[in-house]
């Protein structure tokens, strides 16, 4: 069976099937090869996009304009100051706006309800960049990345450390349970996953042979990985008071050489980033001399290493976005 998505929004995973899932990975590997030839695939000349960012990045924002280049579409960078949405001018009629002017819009920012709303109003794909509860995109770029090294996905294991709740740990469980991998979160029990949504996830992975595992033993988490995943512990949008709890929540679960041991030994360690490995950053100095910590979710030795494929991955959210836009706007 061809698989068609044109002309449908890229909110959350849920929304997709296996097959579906699938397909924008293997289209994903055929824009690599492209760009990694120097051949031009300008096959949406004519259309033009809009990227409208409420949290500010560095990758979403440079994977979808690079992409949208490539493609040979125009695009439109709106940051939060550049915007009445939500302020002068509601959700609704922005998005009816926006949808006459562009072929395609890209949301980055907090409420799941606000990419949906633009979804349902714009009349044209919408794109979830990130929200407070789904990171689709990252996703794909994270399981292309998997396959390179693997060769497969059925099968393998994807343990996710630290705080289980947030959007990018939900991600992971529900594309892990969509291919077939037997997805653990691992951290405080009061840092997991909605109750719901992993009744929704076991359902899915019980008919892909996959599995979901939540555990706050670390041993029980790493061993047997193939996949050891981390995310900074502090989202974008959350208070700085809250630094000093989660840190004595998570600290245990820092991603350090010892962890990596109890893996399997061809392990790789992925992190959607941006990362705290170390003080070169202005946060990253702050919460040491706060809190005298030179290293927060993993350990500078493991970002380092030859598992880590951080920046792997970060190129390969460029490939998967150009997928997801050709998919769904040819």
């Amino acid at each position: 069976m061809s698989i068609n998505i044109k002309g449908r929004s890229f909110l959350k995973l849920l929304d997709f099937s296996s097959a579906e899932i699938q397909y924008l990975l293997k289209l994903s590997k055929y824009f690599k090869s492209l760009k990694m030839a120097g051949i031009p695939h300008r096959s949406l000349e004519g259309k033009n996009i809009v990227l409208l960012f409420e949290k500010t990045s560095t990758r979403t924002r440079c994977a979808f304009e690079v992409a949208g280049y490539d493609l040979g579409m125009g695009v439109t960078y709106l940051d939060p100051g550049s915007s009445q949405m939500g302020k002068k001018e509601s959700i609704e009629d922005t998005a009816r706006v926006l949808g006459r002017f562009y072929d395609g819009i890209e949301y980055r920012g907090f409420d799941q309800s606000l990419v949906e709303e633009l979804a349902a109003k714009s009349g044209v794909p919408v794109w979830n960049g990130l929200t407070d509860k789904f990171h689709p995109t990252q996703m794909l770029a994270d399981m292309l990345t998997v396959e390179e090294n693997f060769g497969h996905l059925k099968g393998l294991k994807l343990t996710f450390f630290g705080d289980a709740r947030n959007n990018v740990a939900n991600s992971l469980m529900v594309v892990c349970a969509k291919l077939g991998l037997h997805f653990t979160a691992c951290g405080p029990a009061s840092l997991m996953p909605e109750e719901q949504l992993v009744k929704e996830c076991r359902a899915i992975a019980a008919e892909n042979e996959g599995s979901i595992t939540l555990t706050e033993d670390i041993e029980k988490g790493a061993k047997d990985a193939d996949v050891l995943y981390t995310d900074i512990w502090v989202s974008m949008g959350e208070p700085d008071s809250v630094w000093g709890e989660r840190i004595r929540l998570l600290k245990a679960y820092q991603v350090n050489e010892s962890m990596m041991t109890m893996a399997n030994p061809h392990a790789i360690f992925l992190h959607c980033l941006p990362s705290f490995h170390d003080r070169l950053t202005t946060i990253g100095e702050d919460i040491y001399q706060k809190f005298g910590l030179s290293e927060m979710e993993v350990a500078d030795g493991v970002f380092e290493s030859r598992q880590s494929k951080v920046f792997d991955q970060a190129e390969n959210r460029m490939h998967t976005i150009k997928a997801v836009m050709f998919a769904t706007l040819s």
